[in-house]
């Protein structure tokens, strides 16, 4: 049966003509986004859905979402969609995030101009028979310092054309590397400093938690006085209140917007304001811009339906249709791997090592790689994604090491987690069997052979009698069911360790009388995402 797409936001019909030369089925419905419950009642019928900005992909969609495999957003900002709910139901967000940079960015140095030289206003006033020469005073933009909020994709392009017009070019951005700002031939600096010395002021990141309000009150009022602020990126990076009263106060000289907190921006506080630029949203509106988005998340979209090939996506790595056919239970696995090292561990993470051996080594190790520190992160912080999580790790001075080697062992394939904090290291290794379920082989050096399962339970201890017979007994009179039973010791007498695989979580009345007994180092419940 062939796979069945809605495209709710208005979309070129390139784009629709390329779902249906690839043999699926597509239902071209440009209004339905704007209406939230006809877009409920319908959704359950897709297997994927192509939007635009206009369509808010809300967990309540997705709960009715129930054959839905994949969402294309044709653009780069994601913040209408509930990623977090659409990772959870294994749902697949691809952007588009290079077919309007240019265009975008574009319009950022537009903007700016405008806004130094009171184009609009200027215009408005010549139109209307006036002649005000002396009233539309500009500024150049040469050999100013324009500090730039952002350095990704449109950032970067902007610092770019910005150096063209011989401006000094200051960058804000924890992910760009002192390496990477000097190729770009910019200063790389921090807030504050940005604050304090930037004439113009352009925002380029995502609507985030940590970005939301990044120009709050307090941060616009350590600017430099006369400076103009553009934001062509996303709503709610600025405060817009504290803005229109520093306009009005003279402490900033102009500002040029063209997304706001809340769209369409029928009003704002900022409408009316002297030298105040505004657009509707019109970053990535180009007739370039838009049509190569759509034919991008299209391609996209059908490349993955048909034929399982991720780009561009924002919760699971890259593949390729080829990579996706052999890689999905490695990548299932480095996950589980990641995951059991992380629940484990409860101190800082200085160092995770990554060894593939065998057949698995010649692999996407950038998609394994993504996934393994993803699972190890979820404790933290279980929003991280395939995307998010190695960034993450960088932030926090996590250092990432990966050895390939040659099939050295009795498998032919495996993957070695390895993670290293202060007081120790810990280490899980890994394989797929035949029937594609990963498996868990070696736990502190010590060799098992696990079924992995949604709730399982690890103990510690010395290789005595009883063990088997206390987990048992005390597991079964709490009313849990074990599905599987795994023992492994490094010697007679020895440390030993058990991991059990069982049908519902251990309850904490069953791990505390775990405990009474004596016998157990270490009694820890896990829980893995075996869907």
């Amino acid at each position: 049966m062939a796979p069945k797409v809605l495209v709710s936001d208005k979309l070129s019909p390139t784009a629709v003509q390329i779902f249906k030369d690839r043999g699926i089925e597509v239902d071209y419905l440009p209004d339905v986004g704007k209406d939230k419950e006809k877009l409920a009642e319908i959704i359950g019928q897709y297997d994927g859905l192509a939007i635009r900005s206009a369509t808010k992909v809300t967990e309540k969609i997705l709960d009715r979402a129930t054959n839905l495999k994949v969402i294309g957003r044709a653009g780069i900002g994601t913040d209408n969609i509930d990623k977090v709910a659409a990772s959870k139901r294994g749902v697949i967000v691809m952007n588009t995030p290079f077919g309007n940079t240019i265009t975008t960015a574009e319009h950022a140095i537009a903007m700016m101009f405008a806004c130094a030289r009171q184009i609009p206003e200027a215009n408005a006033s010549t139109q209307a028979g006036k002649w005000e020469k002396s009233k539309f005073m500009g500024v150049e933009l040469t050999g100013k310092t324009l500090g730039v909020i952002g350095a990704g994709n449109i950032g970067s392009i902007v610092c770019d054309r910005a150096r063209g017009l011989k401006m000094k070019v200051i960058a804000y951005d924890p992910f760009l590397s002192e390496e990477k700002a000097q190729a770009m031939q910019i200063e790389k600096v921090e807030l504050d400093d940005l604050l304090a010395r930037a004439d113009f002021i352009t925002l380029h990141v995502p609507l985030t938690d940590q970005t939301r309000n990044i120009l709050s009150r307090e941060a616009l009022e350590k600017t430099k006085k006369g400076v103009r602020i553009i934001n062509c990126a996303r709503g709610g990076l600025v405060d817009e209140e504290a803005l229109a009263d520093l306009i009005k106060s003279g402490h900033v000289a102009g500002a040029a917007f063209d997304v706001f907190s809340v769209e369409p921006a029928r009003e704002n506080v900022l409408f009316g304001l002297p030298n105040v630029v505004c657009t509707p949203h019109l970053g990535a509106a180009t007739t370039e811009a838009q049509e190569n988005v759509a034919i991008q998340v299209a391609e996209q979209m059908s490349n993955y339906l048909l034929e399982g090939a991720v780009e561009n996506a924002l919760n699971m790595p890259s593949m390729t249709a080829e990579e996706a056919k052999v890689m999905g239970p490695w990548v299932k696995l480095a996950d589980h791997l990641g995951s059991f090292i992380g629940q484990m561990t409860d101190e800082p993470i200085k160092a995770i090592n990554i060894l593939y051996d065998g057949s698995v080594a010649q692999m996407n190790l950038d998609a394994l790689n993504c996934a393994v520190i993803a699972g190890i992160m979820k404790k933290a912080n279980p929003d991280v994604n395939l995307v998010s999580a190695p960034f993450i790790a960088k932030e926090r001075g996590i250092q990432i090491s990966t050895t390939n080697q040659d099939k050295s062992g009795a498998f032919d394939a495996y993957i070695k987690v390895t993670v290293v904090t202060d007081k120790r290291e810990r280490s899980i290794a890994g394989t797929v069997f035949s029937d594609g379920k990963p498996r868990f082989i070696q736990i502190k050096g010590i060799n098992i052979d696990a079924e992995v399962g949604e709730h399982m339970l690890y103990t510690s201890n010395e290789d005595v009698p009883g063990i088997i017979g206390a987990l048992g007994e005390t597991l079964g009179s709490n009313g849990v069911n074990i599905a599987n039973f795994t023992l492994g010791r490094k010697e007679p007498g020895g440390e030993a360790i058990a991991l059990l695989y069982v049908d519902e979580p251990v309850p904490a009345e069953a791990r505390a009388k775990l405990a009474e007994t004596g016998l157990f180092r270490q009694i820890k419940p896990l829980e893995f995402d075996v869907a």
